[in-house]
């Protein structure tokens, strides 16, 4: 290790100077100044993945505006058209990366590692991070359709395809059609992905399978094309393969330096090239008679680490907790969201199938949450069982350095699948759960008596809340995760360890009200906002944990009411949370957390939330992280983000039926617009905290008939009939069924 007494500062700036550069070192300490002190300035998996992000970035800049008679994905032809509103100035990026249509939906098996994504207008990667396929209609009189050109096209997402999930993606010009559909199939022992694409045009002219190096991120490099003796598929980097269904009536390639092989379409035919920058690209051509549609099929193999499930799609969905509503739009976001938990869970749980396609405890604790309240309890358990492989020898559940919700949000999550699944808390969870418990007990400051006293460290948190902090976010799931420990003790009996830590836990939260009480003091105004030492903000939305999911501060708590009253007053652009810290878009599961916490107030605003929510999900059902207020597409993180999925099964559950304390509140969000004479509502098997739960809501001859059945583990809870708009009516959860008036 003798290299660790070098002096590097020095080296670093004397480098630096001699050369005429800022010291980076200064740079780097002004940037901190900005933040609380901590242990860990930003996790090193961050800058990690940050770097190669921007690398990429890099490239595209240096790429993408070079050649712009090259076709790039829909993103980038609508980023650097002057004419859109999505696109976004050069002349000061180092990077050039996609801002402002961060969209696209994963395809592919239960249990499969693949997820092949597919973009706004087809474009199909099927392999992780890689190239891309596209197809054009070319007319022999020089008509195009280029779907990423084209401002406008339909794309469906068919759940009861018969390989479960099926992007479809229509474009039509000027008397030129295609259609694509793409999805994942299984063959033998091989996983696949699969592309159709049916072309038909008015006069003679040709379908065209280009092979392209880029995709919804940028450019991916493609370096060898060869075409198969065969005609029948390409060989890429003499690795991955590609096969048609059909072999290639014509076939052409072309490098970097000769250009895109869209503008080499007319030049003899090539077999096979190579490119030494890695922008090859190839197209293989089948010709179209006029007014006769041709279709072709594309088959890529995909690397799978573990193996699908042999049931697929059928055998996953068993015993899910279905939704039924008169509204068609809000059960298919439902039925989207459930495939889409299942897709990303298939062991480890992830919150993206591209950008976020690695593990967070924070993303998985609350996926694995909507999943135990959608039934898929084997599921939950299976990701659960992985989470001690993770925890450090001191007690840490680690995913990224510097971040202290970890450890509550795994506690909490045990907690939640033993209480909605009724089993006990398997003994090889013993010692990580009091070792996680431990570590949070030793991880707070003393309390010296300043704002922060007696709270975790200052740390990065969220990641969206803002610089280095003394998080309330953090300390609430703290609070949550101690208390949930003490639960689990009392579940394995051990009554002294379960008292230990329900004093731990109120110890706790008596520091976090004392810091509230002074914050309260100085900004005038009960609110919660992120940090001691923060005013008001968007970062205030962090607060919202202790009411929702947590639900450690009562519905009426003052604070939580004041601090979502602020963020609905100030916050809100086009109906939904507008995160200005990092993101910068609006951001659907956040929007939800308001929701949620407005609902478990009686707050009638919990509506406009969750139809908010709804309006801004894609043709396909998904939710980008942060959406652009402007394109609407996404404009940071994943394109498909799981958590936003996941809230939105656990916003449709919650309105249906959710836990307060001893009691079940039955459709308290339940739309009024759903509720029309002659309306049915199902929702079930609903594991709840109490038991499994199956709801009927029909309303007829005015009158609202709510009817269940349930497998209560223990007596029947209080069920508090709560539709909106009516009195609320408490009956037992013996009785079956219960009846209320519906307003005019």
């Amino acid at each position: 290790m003798w290299w660790k007494w070098l002096p590097w500062r020095f080296m670093v700036r004397r480098f630096a100077r001699a050369h005429g550069f800022l010291d980076p070192l200064a740079v780097m300490g002004r940037l901190r100044r900005f933040a609380q002190p901590s242990e860990v300035a930003e996790p090193i998996e961050l800058l990690r993945a940050g770097v190669v992000f921007h690398a990429r970035g890099l490239i595209n800049s240096r790429v993408i505006q070079h050649n712009r008679d090259w076709v790039w994905p829909y993103w980038a032809e609508r980023q650097f058209d002057p004419a859109d509103k999505a696109f976004i100035p050069r002349a000061f990026s180092i990077t050039h990366v996609n801002l402002s249509h961060r969209n696209w939906t994963a395809v592919g098996l239960p249990d499969g590692e693949a997820t092949p994504i597919i973009d706004p207008r087809g474009l199909v990667t099927p392999l992780f991070d890689g190239w891309s396929l596209d197809a054009w209609v070319v007319a022999d009189d020089g008509r195009v359709l280029l779907p990423s050109r084209s401002l406008t096209a339909v794309q469906t997402l068919d759940l009861d395809a018969r390989d479960g999930l099926t992007v479809c993606t229509t474009t039509v010009r000027a008397g030129l059609e295609l259609t694509t559909r793409a999805w994942a199939t299984r063959v033998g022992e091989e996983s696949q992905c699969r592309l159709s694409a049916e072309a038909l045009c008015d006069g003679p002219g040709w379908l065209v399978l280009s092979l392209r190096p880029a995709n919804p991120e940028g450019v991916a490099f493609i370096h060898r094309i060869d075409l198969d003796a065969d005609r029948r598929g390409w060989t890429i980097d003499g690795d991955a393969t590609v096969a048609f269904s059909e072999p290639a009536e014509r076939h052409h390639v072309s490098d970097y330096r000769r250009g895109d092989v869209f503008i080499h379409l007319d030049d003899a035919e090539a077999t096979g090239g190579e490119c030494e920058i890695g922008m090859a690209t190839a197209a293989a051509l089948y010709r179209l008679e006029p007014d006769t549609p041709r279709r072709l099929i594309v088959t890529v193999p995909l690397e799978e680490e573990g193996r699908p499930s042999a049931g697929g799609w059928p055998r996953a969905l068993e015993g899910h907790c279905r939704l039924s509503l008169p509204d068609a739009r809000m059960t298919f976001l439902y039925d989207a969201a459930v495939r889409t938990l299942i897709l990303h869970a298939p062991g480890d749980v992830y919150p993206g199938p591209y950008t976020y396609k690695r593990f967070w405890f924070r993303d998985a604790a609350l996926i694995l949450n909507a999943l135990l309240c959608a039934g898929l309890i084997d599921r939950a358990e299976r990701a659960i069982d992985r989470f001690p492989a993770r925890q450090t020898r001191d007690g840490f559940f680690r995913s990224q350095e510097g971040e202290w919700d970890a450890n509550g949000e795994v506690l909490w999550i045990i907690d939640r699948y033993c209480a909605l699944s009724g089993r006990p808390p398997k003994p090889s969870w013993r010692r990580p759960i009091a070792r996680g418990a431990a570590w949070l007990v030793a991880k707070r400051l003393p309390d010296d008596g300043s704002p922060h006293g007696g709270l975790l460290p200052a740390g990065f948190s969220a990641e969206h809340l803002g610089p280095n902090d003394y998080y309330y976010w953090d300390d609430f799931w703290a609070v949550g995760g101690l208390r949930a420990a003490a639960r689990l003790m009392e579940r394995y009996g051990l009554k002294e360890s379960a008292a230990s830590w329900e004093a731990e836990a109120d110890a706790f939260q008596a520091a976090v009200d004392r810091s509230l009480a002074r914050v309260a003091e100085r900004l005038k105004s009960p609110a919660i906002p992120a940090s001691p030492y923060r005013r008001l903000d968007a970062g205030a939305i962090g607060s919202l944990a202790g009411g929702f999911p947590l639900q450690i501060l009562a519905p009426d708590d003052p604070r939580l009411l004041a601090t979502n009253e602020f963020l609905i007053t100030n916050c809100l652009v086009d109906g939904g949370f507008f995160q200005d810290v990092v993101h910068s878009g609006i951001n659907a599961y956040l929007t939800l957390h308001m929701a949620q916490v407005a609902l478990r107030a009686g707050d009638p605003r919990a509506a406009d939330l969750m139809r908010a929510t709804a309006r801004l999900a894609s043709p396909t059902g998904q939710w980008p992280e942060a959406i652009h207020p402007h394109t609407g597409g996404g404009c940071m993180g994943d394109g498909q983000h799981v958590w936003a999925a996941a809230e939105w099964v656990m916003m449709l559950r919650n309105a249906f039926v959710r836990e307060e304390g001893a009691t079940l509140v039955i459709g308290a969000g339940l739309l009024p617009e759903w509720l029309v004479e002659g309306a049915e509502l199902t929702f079930g098997p609903a594991p709840t905290a109490f038991g499994t739960l199956s709801l009927t809501v029909a309303v007829r001859g005015g009158r609202a008939h709510v009817d269940w059945t349930a497998e209560w583990r223990g007596a029947p809870p209080r069920l508090n009939i709560a539709l909106p708009g009516l009195p609320r009516h408490g009956v037992s959860g013996a009785d079956g069924r219960a009846e209320v008036g519906v307003p005019a």
